[in-house]
C-alpha cells in the first residue's frame, strides 16, 4: 500500500503491549445500572431474569475467544480472565478491553428479549471496563476470591435491605439507618426472626456469583467426550474448590469433567 505524507500521525499512537506470562483481567460494570435497574422494572433484591441474561452475554464472549479462560460475574459486573500465555492481538491493551466490553455489551442488548420478554428495553445499557494483570496463581486465585466475597457482603445487605423496605414496611432511608454498624450474624439473626428467612436456603446464584469456566461432559447418545462451557455457583473461598481447579489454571487443555445439573446453558451445547 502507498504511504501517504499524513501517515506521520501514527507515531502519536502509544505501545499498550501488555506483560507477558501473566494473566490478563478484564472486568466490566455497568454504569449508573441502579438507574437503568429501576427503569426497567427489576425486582429486588435479585433478579433471576438480569442475572441470567448477565451470564448469557458472558457466555457469548467464551463462546467467541478460545483465548479467555474462564469468566466470573454478580450482579452488574463480569471479569473475563485470559490464558497467561495468551497472545490475542499481540496482548494489545486497548484491543483486548475494548473487543471484550463491546462484545458483552452488543449481547446483553441482542439477548434481552430471550430472558425479558415483553419487557421493552428501553435504552441501551453502558459498560465501563479496567483491565488489570495478576504474575502469580496465587494472585490470581486472591483476586476471584474476592470478587466473591463482595457478593456475600452485597446481598446479604441487599437481601435484608429488601426485606425491612418490602415486607417490614421501612423507608429506604430508615432501612438504611437501621442497618448502619451491623455485622452478618446481625443480618441474619433480622431476615430470621422478623421475616421467617433463612438467609442459607437463598439460591446459591444469588449468594455466590457465577463461574464459566471450560469443562467436558458425556454425551448420552453419543457417549463422546463434548466441550461445553458450564455455569456453577461454587464456593470459590474454600481451598478445596482450588485443589483441582487450580490445575485447569495452569493447564487449560485440561478440562475437568462437569458433574453437576444440566443448566439451560449446558443443554444448548450438547
Amino acid at each position: 500500500m502507498a504511504k501517504s505524507s499524513f501517515e506521520y500521525v501514527k507515531t502519536f499512537e502509544l505501545d499498550d503491549t501488555l506483560l507477558p506470562n501473566s494473566w490478563i483481567v478484564v472486568r466490566l460494570d455497568g454504569k449508573c445500572f441502579h438507574k437503568f435497574a429501576d427503569d426497567h422494572n427489576f425486582k429486588k433484591p435479585n433478579d433471576i431474569r438480569a442475572l441470567r441474561l448477565m451470564n448469557y452475554s458472558a457466555y457469548s464472549v467464551l463462546k467467541e475467544f478460545n483465548e479467555l479462560l474462564l469468566a466470573y460475574g454478580q450482579s452488574d459486573e463480569y471479569s473475563f480472565i485470559f490464558k497467561k500465555d495468551c497472545n490475542l492481538y499481540k496482548r494489545r491493551a486497548a484491543k483486548l478491553l475494548t473487543i471484550v466490553n463491546s462484545k458483552f455489551t452488543s449481547s446483553y442488548v441482542f439477548y434481552w428479549r430471550k430472558f425479558f420478554g415483553d419487557e421493552e428495553l428501553k435504552y441501551p445499557p453502558t459498560f465501563d471496563g479496567r483491565l488489570v494483570l495478576y504474575p502469580s496463581q496465587e494472585n490470581l486465585i486472591d483476586y476471584l476470591k474476592w470478587r466473591q466475597a463482595d457478593v456475600h457482603i452485597n446481598n446479604l445487605y441487599n437481601t435484608t435491605f429488601w426485606a425491612l423496605v418490602l415486607k417490614g414496611n421501612l423507608t429506604p432511608s430508615q432501612a438504611e439507618k437501621r442497618l448502619s454498624g451491623t455485622l452478618s450474624a446481625d443480618k441474619n439473626e433480622i431476615l430470621f426472626k422478623e421475616f421467617g428467612e433463612n438467609y442459607n436456603n437463598e439460591p446459591e446464584i444469588f449468594k455466590r456469583g457465577t463461574l464459566l469456566t471450560r469443562k467436558c461432559i458425556i454425551d448420552e447418545e453419543s457417549k463422546k467426550s463434548v466441550k461445553i462451557i458450564a455455569d456453577v455457583h461454587d464456593d470459590m473461598l474454600k481451598n478445596n474448590f482450588w485443589k483441582d481447579f487450580s490445575v485447569h489454571l495452569m493447564k487449560p487443555k485440561h478440562l475437568l469433567p462437569h458433574e453437576g445439573s444440566l443448566t439451560d446453558m449446558i443443554r444448548e451445547q450438547i
